[in-house]
C-alpha cells in the first residue's frame, strides 16, 4: 500500500491542482460560490483550515485531486488562490505509464465526459477550471439532498445516479427546468431500475 503522509499544511496554488475527472456539477459550483459569499473573512479563513482537498501525489509530484472538485472551482472561481491539501497517498514511486491505471484500480479517477463517455486519461483536464459542466452531476446532488437516495461511499456514487438520469431525461429538457427535472429524477430514483446504485432507498413497499 503506498504510504500515507499528514496533511500538508503550507497552503497550495488551487490551479496546480491535478484534477481526476472531466466534469463538474456548475449549478453546485454556483450554490457553493453563493454560499461562500456569506461568509466574513475569519469564517472563510476558518473553512479554509477545515476543508482540505484530498490528493494524491504522482510520481511528477503534483497534486491530483481526488475528491472536492466542486469546492476547488468554487474557490477558484471566487478569487480564491490557495487551499490546504490533505495526501491520501504518494505514489512518487510509480512508474509514470501505470500512474492511471493504479488510480483506476483504487477507483480515484474518473474519466468520463459530459455525455457519460469513457476517454483517455490524457483527455483529462489539466487544471480546474477546465472541467466541463455536466447539469445531470447537478441533477444527482440535488436529487440527493431531496433525499432521492442515500450518501454513500461508494467512489463517485453521484456520477453514477448522474449516468442513470442521462439515460432518462434529456440535458435540453434539465436545463429549462431544472425543478420539473428533480420532480421526473425522485421518481425515477425510487423505481426498480435504480435498484443497483449505490445509496438506492426504493420506494417503502409494493402497495
Amino acid at each position: 500500500m503506498a504510504n500515507k503522509r499528514e496533511p500538508i499544511l503550507e497552503p497550495v496554488s488551487i490551479l496546480s491542482l491535478r484534477p481526476t475527472q472531466m466534469t463538474v456539477g456548475m449549478r453546485e459550483v454556483n450554490e457553493k460560490r453563493k454560499r461562500w459569499r456569506t461568509h466574513s473573512k475569519k469564517r472563510r479563513a476558518e473553512l479554509l483550515g477545515q476543508h482540505m482537498i484530498p490528493v494524491v501525489v504522482g510520481p511528477d509530484k503534483r497534486n491530483y485531486v481526488i475528491d472536492h472538485h466542486h469546492l476547488a472551482r468554487a474557490l477558484h472561481e471566487e478569487g480564491e488562490k490557495e487551499v490546504l491539501v490533505s495526501v491520501v497517498a504518494d505514489l512518487t514511486m510509480v512508474d509514470k505509464k501505470a500512474f492511471w491505471v493504479v488510480l483506476d484500480n483504487h477507483r480515484w479517477v474518473y474519466p468520463y465526459d459530459a455525455k457519460g463517455e469513457r476517454r483517455h486519461y490524457v483527455d483529462l483536464p489539466k487544471n480546474i477550471t477546465g472541467l466541463k459542466d455536466d447539469p445531470f452531476r447537478s441533477l444527482a446532488g440535488e436529487l440527493r439532498r431531496a433525499g432521492g437516495f442515500a450518501k454513500d461511499t461508494t467512489p463517485f456514487s453521484e456520477f453514477l445516479w448522474a449516468d442513470f438520469l442521462r439515460r432518462r431525461l434529456s440535458r435540453k429538457s434539465v436545463e429549462a427546468d431544472f425543478e420539473k427535472a428533480i420532480e421526473q429524477a425522485l421518481a425515477l430514483g425510487k423505481s426498480k431500475d435504480a435498484i443497483y446504485l449505490p445509496g438506492w432507498c426504493g420506494p417503502a413497499s409494493d402497495d
